[in-house]
């Protein structure tokens, strides 16, 4: 299988080289991309001098904007599958491996890096915990899916959502769209992780935000992914 990691980052030039460092070290074979979304500090000047492959886009436009970009890119190499790997230190690169096999084995659309399940589970705490047993309650209220860990980030993508997260409308790599995918018959599977604490920069989840991202996503969920199309 022909794997991409897209690794959106906005001002996470205190650490992006070290999270890219351990990524092309453990997954040596694997193509990156690196998705600049507008960040006003030196993320892609650190990326380009390290020889990393690195799109830019102009101004900050979001998680959605940035993983349709690197999709995009994805979709003219001819990849197999995309994984979702964030720039500040979180996800760690150990578990690609085993993401990309139980893809291979199951013929999953999507792979989630779980922390709810194994021998490990790493629980939430707080307003996080909460809002990830709400999002997985509403996922399984409709669609009739179990998610353990909805919010995680750590995914891989198999071609076949390719278009859906290219070309779709308001489509990003989050608990809704995932909800909406599986709706329409999209075969989610999850393997154990545990993930690191933040090596670097700021969550863009954080007080408000944090409230409004939880409000969008539910209203989403039960309201607006039935007139997806």
């Amino acid at each position: 299988m022909r794997a991409l990691a897209v690794v959106p980052a906005y001002n996470e030039e205190d650490v992006i080289l070290a999270t890219l460092a351990e990524l092309s070290a453990t997954c040596p074979d694997l193509e990156i991309c690196v998705v600049n979304d507008g960040s006003a500090d030196a993320t892609a000047e650190l990326c380009e001098k390290a020889g990393y492959h690195c799109l830019s886009l102009p101004v900050n436009c979001g998680l959605a904007c940035a993983f349709a970009t690197g999709v995009r890119y994805a979709r003219t190499l001819g990849a197999d599958a995309v994984c979702q790997f964030d720039a500040d230190g979180q996800h760690r690169a150990r578990y690609l491996p085993a993401m990309v096999a139980a893809m291979e084995k199951t013929d999953a659309d999507v792979v989630i890096a779980s922390r709810r399940i194994g021998p490990h589970p790493q629980g939430l705490e707080g307003a996080r915990a909460f809002g990830s047993a709400l999002i997985s309650a509403l996922i399984r209220l409709t669609t009739g899916a179990r998610i353990t860990d909805p919010t995680s980030g750590y995914r891989l993508f198999s071609a076949r959502l390719f278009d859906a997260f290219a070309d779709g409308f308001d489509v990003g790599p989050e608990p809704d769209a995932l909800a909406w995918l599986i709706r329409k018959g999209a075969k989610v599977v999850e393997i154990p992780c545990e993930m690191a604490p933040r090596q670097g920069g700021r969550s863009y989840l954080s007080g408000l935000s944090s409230a409004a991202y939880m409000v969008r996503t539910c209203l989403n969920i039960l309201v607006f992914q039935w007139i997806r199309r």
